[in-house]
């Protein structure tokens, strides 16, 4: 699954989009640099159900941003993203 594979399905279990829950993370103070990632992981099981492999790609973009490794971009494995940038925006609101 890519990065922004899991991404969309976060915002189909949540109903939220990714950058919904970026500022409810914020809001809870979740992105201070000295927060941990079981925290984050801790609140969003917690809250919307997520498991551990689609909570960490959410800690990965609160920690990180949008931008990603270009590791995978570009490769025909499973876990290849189109794109060093994650769509934060929602499925419905993506540029084709």
């Amino acid at each position: 699954m890519s990065f922004q594979a899991y991404l969309d399905t976060i915002e189909d279990k949540t109903g939220l989009t990714p950058r919904a829950l970026l500022a409810q993370a914020h809001e809870r103070g979740l992105d201070a640099p000295p927060v941990k990632a079981a925290a984050i992981i801790d609140w969003l099981k917690e809250d919307y159900a997520l498991g551990r492999g689609h909570a960490m790609a959410l800690v990965h973009v609160i920690k990180n941003g949008p931008t990603i490794s270009e590791k995978h971009v570009g490769t025909d494995g499973v876990h290849r993203d189109e794109s060093t940038e994650l769509w934060l925006d929602g499925t419905n609101s993506r540029p084709a």
